[in-house]
């Protein structure tokens, strides 16, 4: 810690404040198990010759936190496609989503190369009514390119007042120029599970994302199934464009068809992140045969059921590859 605390003397005070608040407390929790050769001196040093060269050169002023908060976004954005930094808005837009009703456009995006990439379209909206497709690339919002912008800054120019228009140009693998959409935003409201009949004794179930009350929703529309046909001869989950959701309700909806086995398990470093989860014996279809859709647009808690499915030859998975 003394080599550390030689080294905080040359920062400004808002660099300071935020390392104290953000790594300070860390290193010392951690000091049993790592000795001050660990600490990386000469990088910290290299980010604070570059912060307080932006504070003293760039064209315009810039405050403490708007640097921190974007340093500690590429940190996180540099790791790989799926890691993010979420402050109280951000994470409070997450747990909107989680719930089902949030304002947008409907789009389930992730990043690639530094552009914004459709994953899938949510089934209703209208990102849906406008037919953006999975794979689609999105290379400006309302003309300005997103291009190294970051996932979370980008999703936040789509966002919107219900009733706005937001133009969005994308890049399609079949399309020689780049595609202009323009969308009206919306308070999307999400029914993640939908089931019908299809013929005789055979149901149909669709999930179009997992939220966290998926599994909930599963199992009372299985019940609503059997309410119509009586007892089921078989059932067709569709998961195509189910861009994922919360972990969760993926081993919940595996669980309903599922009697026994590991449905899926987690590791890390820590001990916290190692984690796996388990059927419990309660086949909801007793038995009764299954085939799950998937597409380019399945991803992520939607590879999660299909493989579980598939690894305990549960079902058939047909479709795309996701």
């Amino acid at each position: 810690m003394m080599r550390l605390s030689g080294l905080l003397q040359g920062l400004t005070a808002g660099v300071l404040v935020a390392l104290l608040i953000a790594n300070v407390q860390t290193v010392t929790a951690q000091s049993s198990a790592a000795s001050d050769d660990d600490l990386p001196l000469a990088e910290i040093q290299r980010f604070t010759e570059v912060y307080e060269r932006i504070q003293r050169d760039y064209v315009e002023s810039v405050d403490d936190e708007r640097l921190i908060r974007n340093a500690i976004r590429g940190m996180l954005s540099g790791l790989d496609p799926h890691s993010a930094y979420l402050d109280r808005d951000a994470y409070q837009r997450l747990q909107e989503g989680t719930r089902g009703e949030f304002g947008g456009l409907g789009i389930e995006v992730g990043s690639e190369d530094g552009l914004i990439k459709v994953i899938a379209p949510i089934d209703g909206t209208p990102a849906d009514a406008a037919d953006i497709r999975p794979g689609d690339l999105i290379m400006r919002v309302n003309g300005e390119s997103v291009k190294g912008l970051g996932l979370q800054a980008a999703v936040e120019r789509m966002r919107g007042e219900p009733g706005s228009e937001v133009t969005l140009g994308i890049l399609r693998d079949d399309a020689e120029t780049t595609i202009e959409v323009t969308l009206e935003r919306a308070v999307i409201q999400v029914d993640s599970v939908r089931a019908r009949v299809l013929e005789s004794s055979f149901g149909y179930l669709r999930v179009s994302q997992f939220q966290s009350r998926t599994g909930e929703d599963v199992l009372e529309a299985i019940d609503g199934l059997r309410d119509q046909a009586g007892p089921l001869d078989g059932l067709v989950l569709d998961l195509r464009n189910n861009p994922g959701g919360v972990l969760d309700a993926a081993v919940a909806v595996s669980d309903a068809f599922l009697s026994r086995g590991e449905i899926v398990s987690t590791s890390g470093r820590v001990a916290r992140s190692r984690d796996a989860f388990t059927a419990t014996p309660n086949d909801a279809l007793n038995g009764a045969p299954m085939v799950v859709l998937v597409n380019a647009g399945s991803a992520s808690a939607a590879e999660i059921v299909a493989g579980a499915l598939q690894d305990h030859q549960r079902a058939v998975i047909m479709g795309e590859a996701t």
